[in-house]
């Protein structure tokens, strides 16, 4: 029997938004299995996002949601969780929303080590708005704004997460699916600050100007330059040229944001 979807959806807002080829439907149902995996009730779960393509996500799913503003999701989930400690409470937000306008609120997330689970979304370029560049745009390749390409350094947000504190990191694609849900149910489970970086395709913004209109050339991509930890471990510098890891990069147990507050208030012992 295949996986009743329609439990989870909105069907009032449908059709989704979302282009031909995008990566992000394979993200939506790979979210829907994950949780509905886990048995928590639907009630119980809230997911925010900002602004942008990856945000539209919230509209389509019948949890707990909210639409905030660009680059505020973290602050937004922060209020709910400091004022609900018992919800689950998941962020979602493209590459642009997080690392851009939002950078600010994601270091400082990763620094508390609050108890939510962040996804991003990473096409490397800003699809909803016009195919501008992005923090995560790799260098060499074109946007709207870097017509002779992009001469700038691009973030590993990743590595900036596991940097700025957070206590567990992941990485996955849409290609690599059923790893992606396995990733996401971990990156749910922890306590503390989580992070699930998910490598995505955008045809319309980034693939038709970096010679892979199609999206079978993203995924192809994907495929081909997605390495796992323990492989990358054994690969030289210039083998490393042009790939990204994928996986746990990063996991350890250490004292989340409201546990640490509620000692200090008297409110826990210890």
């Amino acid at each position: 029997m295949s996986f009743d979807y329609d439990k989870y959806l909105r069907p009032n807002k449908l059709p989704h938004i979302w282009c031909p080829g995008c990566g992000y439907g394979i993200i939506l149902k790979a979210l829907i299995r994950a949780l509905d995996s886990l048995g928590w009730d639907k009630d119980e779960v809230v997911i925010a996002s900002g602004i942008g393509c990856a945000s539209r996500l919230p509209g389509y799913v019948d949890f707990n949601t909210i639409h905030t503003t660009h680059g505020r999701s973290l602050a937004f989930a922060t209020g709910i969780k400091l004022a609900k400690s018992n919800l689950k409470v998941i962020v979602l937000g493209g590459d642009g929303d997080m690392s851009a306008i939002g950078g600010n609120h994601l270091i400082h997330a990763c620094r508390r080590n609050i108890d939510l689970s962040l996804m991003i979304f990473n096409n490397n370029i800003y699809g909803m708005t016009g195919g501008q560049f992005s923090p995560t745009t790799p260098t060499g390749q074109r946007a709207t704004t870097a017509p002779y390409t992009m001469t700038e350094n691009n973030f590993d947000i990743s590595r900036l997460a596991i940097g700025a504190g957070a206590s567990f990191v992941a990485r996955t694609s849409t290609y690599h699916v059923v790893q992606m849900e396995d990733l996401m149910k971990q990156t749910f489970m922890h306590k503390g600050f989580s992070v699930l970086e998910i490598m995505s395709g955008c045809t319309t913004g980034f693939g038709r100007r970096n010679k892979m209109p199609e999206a079978a050339d993203l995924l192809e991509w994907q495929k081909k330059n997605g390495v796992s930890v323990s492989r990358w471990a054994s690969m030289n510098a210039k083998e490393r040229e042009g790939k990204y890891t994928i996986g746990v990069l990063h996991s350890e147990e250490k004292v989340d944001y409201l546990t640490a507050y509620d000692k200090a208030v008297g409110l826990s012992e210890g």
